[in-house]
């Protein structure tokens, strides 16, 4: 006989495998052990074609284990554990109770996205935002696009009509994602006109930059940078002041957009971040930012400003590529209410960036109390700072408290953490895995205790 054929003659049936591996899977769908038993098979099969292998058999519990882990969705819930409120990787804002109860009662059936009930004919998705913006903001109107990055390159299409936009260098800004400011002015069709340098641009800069394709004057606010030292900038006040006696139109990118009023931010340790209410009142036309930032809601890019600047974007033909959906639109509306009702309190971005160090220390106090000793690890209660990410306020450090797990192979716990059932995600520095409890809510505790339990398995 031929040994190597002998061995692929002895390789298990799939279906048999695949029953084999349902027998210890425990509720692990069908076509995962058919697809395990499949993949296990070819493995094995090219390591005897190789000469490395010259066992036939397979464990039908690593099979059973590979089919469990297909069965996973991918995308997943997880535990924020790095004290990064606002984490893009990790999905940035989570939604308030009530946008989530939203997004679940439009999503059972069908809505009125685009169509007027009073009047019973077809009307727009941009009216179910609109009175909500006008009122928080003090805008004359405002749309919702997909995200900040669209509201952006909407308003530099429908302002600049591909005329020169100047803009300060010190703002040619480049966010996660290689969103580069330049390449998007480029993508609407204006032309780019930089002027001052880095660290200081002053009003007569742009006054002497000025000519007769010139069509909007832009700034940028650097929510993902700062500049400190010899500074000078040219304020939003200042471009209206000069852009109005000379019809040429306004824009500001927020970036980040805050709703929250300055004397909150400086209560809960924050450093000044210019509000969208108080931009708005400068006078600028149009005034874009996130909705899944500072707001607190769903991944969204919301412009707001003058009646005439806001209708020209939304009757742009970019407006339909980048317009928001119904669930979008659902959870949007809902965070919104919450500002008018000044329910800070129910917004998660909020609540944690208000959380004050004393009850964080109580709840990083109770969750190593519940997590109690596991053997190979030393256990401890620390000061540490957390950050606000999502490219919003880079200089800030919150006071915070966390739970340091201590052992022998930091990525090999850290790896774990991500690896239950409920992953949790923290954060390697100085020698220790963090746990930071300003942003593990509440309800996230006994998870987090049982991922760190299970580390002694």
């Amino acid at each position: 006989m031929h040994p190597v054929r002998d061995l692929l003659v002895q390789l298990p049936a799939v279906h048999v495998l695949a029953d084999a591996a349902g027998a210890a899977a425990n509720g692990t769908p069908r076509w995962a052990l058919v697809e395990a038993a499949r993949r296990a098979i070819s493995v094995r099969r090219s390591a005897i074609l190789a000469g490395t292998q010259r066992d036939p058999a397979i464990d039908p519990r690593e099979v059973a284990a590979a089919a469990s882990e297909l069965a996973r969705p991918a995308l997943r819930r997880v535990i924020n554990a790095t004290g990064v409120v606002l984490h893009t990787n990790l999905g940035r804002a989570p939604l308030a109770d009530a946008a989530r109860a939203a997004i679940d009662d439009i999503a059972r059936g069908y809505s009125n996205l685009e169509y007027d009930l009073a009047r019973g004919e077809r009307g727009s998705r941009h009216d179910h935002l609109r009175g909500l913006l006008r009122e928080i903001t003090g805008a004359e109107d405002a749309l919702v696009a997909n995200n900040n990055a669209a509201a952006t390159l909407l308003g530099l299409a429908a302002l600049a009509g591909g005329k020169q936009v100047i803009v300060s260098r010190g703002e040619l800004i480049e966010i996660g994602g290689s969103f580069r400011l330049p390449e998007i002015l480029a993508l609407s069709g204006g032309v780019l006109v930089e002027v001052g340098t880095t660290n200081k641009t002053h009003r007569r800069d742009y006054e002497h930059a000025i000519g007769p394709d010139t069509r909007l004057l832009l700034k940028v606010h650097r929510s993902n940078f700062a500049i400190v030292g010899f500074t000078t900038e040219v304020s939003a006040e200042e471009l209206v002041a000069l852009a109005r006696p000379r019809q040429l139109a306004t824009m500001v990118d927020l970036g980040s957009g805050a709703l929250v009023d300055r004397a909150t931010q400086r209560e809960w340790g924050l450093p000044d971040e210019p509000t969208v209410a108080e931009t708005v009142a400068s006078g600028v036309d149009l005034v874009t930012f996130s909705g899944d930032k500072l707001l607190g809601g769903p991944q969204a890019g919301i412009a707001v400003g003058t009646k005439a600047a806001v209708e020209v974007a939304r009757k742009h033909p970019l407006m339909r590529a980048l317009r928001p959906d119904k669930l979008t639109i659902a959870a949007l509306a809902a965070t919104l209410g919450l500002y008018r009702k000044h329910a800070l309190a129910e917004i998660p971005t909020q609540r944690m960036l208000g959380a004050t160090a004393d009850a964080l220390h109580t709840a990083a106090a109770a969750l190593a109390t519940a997590i109690g000793s596991v053997a190979g690890l030393a256990i401890a209660v620390e000061r540490c700072n957390s950050t606000v990410g999502g490219g919003a306020m880079p200089l800030a450090q919150l006071a915070s408290w966390a739970v340091t797990l201590a052992g022998e192979d930091l990525e090999q716990l850290d790896r774990e953490l991500r690896q239950a059932p409920a992953p949790v995600v923290g954060r390697i520095e100085d020698g220790k895995l963090w746990l930071d409890l300003r942003t593990i809510a509440s309800g996230e505790l006994a998870d987090v205790a049982a991922a760190v339990q299970a580390l002694a398995r």
